[in-house]
This record gives structure tokens, C-alpha cells and sequence, in this order.
């Protein structure tokens, strides 16, 4: 695996980011031609509607799995870089910094992170300004 950085810090995972998705769009798809079919030839239209209602069901329970999941995550960054903050300098982060700041705050080494953090919250940084005023990158290999 190479070191991770700017470019390639993103994780994308095809079975799931496009295979899941597509195949959900195609089901949701399918399962809405079928209905209207079924309500033109007056018959099958409750399973019809039970299989748009199943694909919907499924589609949501997909995206708010993975979006549930990213907000757990995102608080642990925000615990553990405000606990990296705190050992560091004894105090806690500024609460100017954004959720989303904090996380791209964390992949500064520990020599850069105090200095960009303060000039994140000073100067309102993006996430991708931060991320770009990073000189030496510390790879976050668990976030998924």
C-alpha cells in the first residue's frame, strides 16, 4: 500500500459506493415499471407496491447505515484530536473549529497540528485549505 497524502487519502469502495447503489437504483427501477404495469392491467398491484416499498425500505437502510456510522466516527475524531489538542498544550480545541475542520486537522503530525489548528479556527480555513497546508502528513489508515 502506498503512503497515504493529499491525493489519495480518500477511501472508495466499489462493491459497496457503486455496486450497492446501482443495483438498488436498478431494483427501485424495475420495482416502479412493475407497479405501474401491475396498476394498467388491474391486477398484482399489492405485491407490486410491497416490492417498491421493500427496494425503499432497503435504499434508506443503506444510506442512513453508512451515514449513522460516519457521525459515531466523526465524534471520535473530534474526541481524539481534542485529546491530542489537550496533551499537547493543555488545553481544549477552539470551539470556532468545525467537525469538519477537525478532521482534516488529523492528518497534521503532531508538529504542524497546534499552529494549524489555531490558523483553522482564526482564519475560518476549508477542510481542503487545511488539508493542503499540511507539510507532513500523518496517514488516518482506519477511517473507512
Amino acid at each position: 500500500m502506498s503512503t497515504q497524502n493529499l491525493k489519495n487519502h480518500t477511501r472508495i469502495n466499489p462493491l459497496y459506493h457503486f455496486g450497492l447503489y446501482i443495483t438498488l437504483l436498478i431494483c427501485l427501477a424495475f420495482s416502479i415499471w412493475g407497479f405501474v404495469r401491475a396498476y394498467h392491467h388491474h391486477s398484482g398491484r399489492i405485491v407490486a407496491a410491497t416490492l417498491v416499498a421493500l427496494t425503499v425500505a432497503v435504499t434508506l437502510t443503506a444510506y442512513f447505515t453508512r451515514s449513522f456510522s460516519l457521525v459515531v466516527q466523526d465524534r471520535s475524531i473530534r474526541a481524539e484530536e481534542n485529546l491530542r489538542y489537550f496533551v499537547l498544550t493543555g488545553k481544549l480545541l477552539d470551539s470556532r473549529l468545525t467537525i469538519n475542520q477537525i478532521i482534516a486537522l488529523r492528518f497534521a503530525e503532531d508538529a504542524e497540528f497546534i499552529q494549524l489548528a489555531e490558523k483553522a479556527a482564526k482564519e475560518n480555513l476549508s477542510p481542503a485549505a487545511i488539508k493542503k497546508e499540511i507539510v507532513n502528513w500523518k496517514a488516518d489508515e482506519y477511517r473507512v
